[in-house]
């Protein structure tokens, strides 16, 4: 009877022993994951303050911030799951049997990585762009090139939110890479209207729009005779930042 007393109570010992060890382990594992948190974004920092120092593109910024975060990301878990006698070898086995079911189950997702760093590297637009995707004619303003998406805001105040692997594999108008853009509209007459008075009231409209790049040709003219209305037409070059307004 003493023999099994003795067992039960060292048997009980190896037990608190094991659990105040692994839940040493848990502690410094927290305190690992919060100095690793500070650490990361003291990182990021320093690259975002690089990268505003070098007049990086917008875009190009939180893509690095992005693929910093992930990455380094990683490296914590890995870190942490090491401090409990996780082999390195057993880590990657796994995730490259994760990366590769991972890989299967989002090809569409990582065709819209590989097209976004296409759209930082090759820049076919930036941050504060106005483009048409010509394929379904979304349009708006970039606000924001991410890892997957781009998202552009429209004149009505509306987001559109594009994968990159669209963007990357489709053309492109960018409506205000140049400082100036052609301005066309119509105005209908009727027929018994003064062509020549209209003329003059349309140039005199346009030429004092402060938009209006007087440098350029200004146009106004006869475009078509329609069943019940003359079809005067108006064609300028305007400042492009200004274009919608002058419109």
């Amino acid at each position: 009877m003493e023999a099994f007393v003795n067992q039960f109570f060292d048997e009980m010992n190896t037990t608190a022993k094991s659990a105040a060890g692994f839940c040493m382990k848990v502690i410094l594992a927290l305190i690992i994951f919060f100095i690793g948190v500070k650490l990361i974004h003291w990182v990021r920092n320093i690259a975002k303050r690089s990268l505003g120092r070098i007049n990086a593109d917008e875009g190009v910024t939180k893509f690095i911030d992005n693929s910093i975060r992930i990455i380094l990301y990683i490296i914590l878990i890995l870190v942490i799951l090491s401090f409990f006698g996780v082999q390195p070898a057993t880590i990657a086995a796994i995730l490259a049997s994760a990366g590769l079911a991972l890989g299967m189950s989002i090809q569409g997702s990582l065709s819209n990585v590989a097209g976004g760093v296409l759209i930082l590297i090759l820049k076919p637009f930036q941050v504060g762009d106005y483009i048409i995707e010509d394929a379904h004619k979304n349009e708006g303003t970039v606000k924001e090139i991410g890892l997957f998406y781009t998202k552009l805001a429209t004149i009505d105040y509306r987001i559109v939110v594009l994968p990159n692997g669209t963007l990357a594999n489709t053309s492109i108008t960018n409506v205000t890479r140049e400082d100036a853009r052609k301005l066309d509209l119509t105005v209908g007459i009727s027929y018994e209207s003064d062509i020549k008075k209209t003329k003059e009231i349309l140039y005199d409209v346009v030429r004092t729009d402060p938009s209006t790049i007087k440098e350029d040709e200004l146009q106004v003219f006869v475009k078509e005779l329609a069943d019940s209305a003359v079809i005067m037409g108006i064609r300028s070059w305007v400042v492009t930042d200004q274009f919608w307004d002058s419109r």
